[in-house]
């Protein structure tokens, strides 16, 4: 989609030298999932975020997590109106269609877990009433690597909710000397002009359900699930809902290569940033070179 494609490449003026992080991005947005981000404090996680919910035309809120914060601080709270003599919601920043979760590692689990309904459900309960949040509804956190002080590390229920985790990491020397020679960028984003409207995007997620999937490539995928259960590489493999959300990916991924099905190469192109974060390896430390042999031990064709 012509759109789209404008869309990607407005945002990479913005975050110089990330094309392949920006397309992650917008295929997790398109595929109706979350995004984390990790990455080091000054990458362009901030900006990253500003830029998709101007080029998208969304309704964009950010909060800062930290330590002392409450759940009533994302969610909202009932405050008692004495003129109408009942309890109004006042609604917290997670009505938005964008939620920047700003350094979501710095609350505590209890605060977190605010977050879990409206990931999962696209709604919120408070004081036993169910509100549905605006759609669509796409949350974008950052957090700092968990090795620096005041952080608290993300459960794994919490993690199985992003789609995808991704990372910005330092420029190249080119992007970066046109990033000092510009200045921040932060500006910029906020300058950006929508490239689809929300409707638009609607029916680009739309789109995305009703790209085509062969039986040859959902055989290729169930390969990949069970290696990841008995390889023995994992303390747990991959669960189905893992699974349903690459093919999300996948499906994302090849709209976004101007394709109406999916090949082996759009599997293999989300499957780090989808499942890294869902695998603990048995030997500990990071889970993206298992992954990367998961790979290389799966033949495309049986």
């Amino acid at each position: 989609m012509d759109s789209l494609r404008r869309a990607l490449t407005q945002v990479g003026k913005v975050v110089l030298g990330k094309d392949e992080q920006i397309r992650l991005a917008v295929a997790c947005l398109l595929a109706r999932g979350h995004l984390l981000i990790e990455d080091l404090p000054g990458m362009g996680k901030t900006t990253l975020a500003h830029a998709l919910a101007r080029i998208f035309s969304l309704h964009y809120q950010r909060v800062q997590f930290t330590s002392d914060m409450l759940p009533a601080d994302i969610l909202g709270v009932s405050i008692f109106n004495a003129d109408s003599k009942s309890f109004v919601l006042h609604k917290g920043p997670v009505f938005a269609q964008l939620l920047l979760a700003d350094e979501i590692n710095r609350a505590t689990p209890k605060t977190q877990s605010a977050l879990l309904e409206a990931m999962e459900e696209r709604q919120v309960t408070l004081d036993g009433e169910t509100h549905p949040l605006p759609q669509p509804f796409f949350v974008v956190a950052t957090q700092n690597p968990v090795e620096q002080g005041g952080t608290f590390p993300l459960p794994e229920s919490q993690l199985d909710r992003f789609l995808m985790r991704i990372s910005l990491g330092y420029p190249s020397p080119q992007a970066e000397l046109a990033l000092l020679a510009a200045g921040d960028r932060r500006t910029e984003a906020l300058d950006l002009k929508p490239a689809l409207t929300v409707a638009e995007l609607q029916q680009a997620m739309a789109a995305v359900e009703q790209v085509h999937v062969s039986a040859d490539v959902l055989g290729y995928l169930q390969r990949l699930l069970e290696h990841s259960r008995a390889s023995g590489l994992f303390v747990a493999g991959l669960s189905p809902r893992a699974g349903l959300g690459m093919l999300r990916a996948a499906r994302a991924w090849a709209l976004l290569g101007g394709r109406s099905y999916v090949i082996p190469e759009d599997l293999q192109a989300v499957l780090v940033p989808v499942c890294e974060h869902r695998l603990q390896p048995v030997s500990g430390g990071a889970a993206r070179s298992g992954v990367v042999r998961l790979l290389e031990a799966v033949p495309v064709v049986p």
